[in-house]
């Protein structure tokens, strides 16, 4: 198993994962070129077949104190094919993040995890945090923004 960052040439295979049927491919290729440099996806390879991805979006907050350069990241869009997982394959995927995130030396990487996942964080690195908040839309929301 190699996990490497993914490209554009990963669209099919990120695109299955994701769920986007064979008719999205050439958009999700296009928004991936256009978010190249904010969402970075990974992939897991096993015999040149990809199993896994995940994704690590980069965004800047806004500079404050001595500091300008307020980078942050978040880890998105985790996941392993079935007949692949337990063996190891998300642990590669969030090791090469978390490699990443040290190598832009972000100032730290959110998740935003179901509740089956979250051991899976905790055991990769993850610590919960209470100052983390969420605002969530509602269908009348959406309503209301489109009115």
């Amino acid at each position: 198993m190699i996990v490497r960052m993914g490209s554009v040439a990963d669209a099919a295979a990120l695109a299955e994962l994701r769920d986007i049927g064979p008719d999205g491919i050439a958009a999700l290729a296009g928004w991936m070129a256009m978010h190249a440099e904010t969402h970075l996806p990974f992939v897991a390879e096993v015999d040149g077949y990809v199993v896994g991805c995940a994704w690590l979006f980069v965004a800047q907050r806004v500079p404050g104190g001595r500091a300008m350069d307020r980078r942050f990241g978040d880890v998105q869009s985790v996941m392993v094919r079935e007949e692949f997982r337990r063996r190891g394959i998300g642990a590669a995927l969030m090791a090469a993040i978390l490699a990443e995130a040290r190598d832009r030396r972000l100032l730290h990487v959110t998740v935003h995890s179901g509740r089956r996942a979250v051991d899976f964080y905790l055991r990769n690195g993850f610590t919960h945090h209470r100052q983390i908040l969420i605002w969530e839309s509602t269908p009348s929301d959406a309503r209301m923004s489109h009115a």
